[in-house]
């Protein structure tokens, strides 16, 4: 009956440390992948002109994004409400793949892998060329 008793204790303290490697393993895969995300951040504000510190401040780097990609302000409120978020922040990583050059293919990166992408552009050679709401320049008078 001991015997019993202190192989369920084994199998359960070995069940535990299973479940704490694992967790841990994802909190710092989590913690490293946001720590990426907030350096591309910085790059990406600063290539558009604006402060690199704005990414680390909660909220204010929507803001700032949202400025970035030349959408009005109150989109904020819009990535505030579940479900309707969704929708505005694909439209939204769409519109900065578009203002740093790039295309649709981009775009599904910087929704599906933000962190890595958000380092792409800020290291990489895109040039930022305005936002959605750029106007283009009028053609010359023929």
């Amino acid at each position: 009956m001991l015997d019993q008793a202190g192989l369920v204790l084994q199998q359960a303290m070995s069940q535990l440390e299973i479940q704490r490697t694992s967790g841990g393993s994802y909190q710092w895969s989590l913690t490293i992948g946001g720590i990426l995300g907030i350096i591309g951040m910085w790059k990406v504000f600063a290539k558009a002109g604006k402060p690199g510190w704005a990414a680390i401040i909660p909220f204010y780097n929507l803001i700032v994004l949202l400025q970035v990609v030349r959408r009005p302000v109150w989109w904020f409120v819009l990535l505030l409400v579940p479900l309707v978020n969704l929708v505005f922040l694909i439209l939204l990583m769409s519109d900065l793949a578009k203002a740093f050059g790039k295309g649709t293919g981009f775009t599904v990166g910087l929704i599906l892998l933000n962190g890595i992408f958000m380092l792409i552009l800020g290291f990489g050679d895109a040039q930022y060329g305005g936002g959605s709401g750029s106007t283009p320049s009028a053609p010359a008078p023929a």
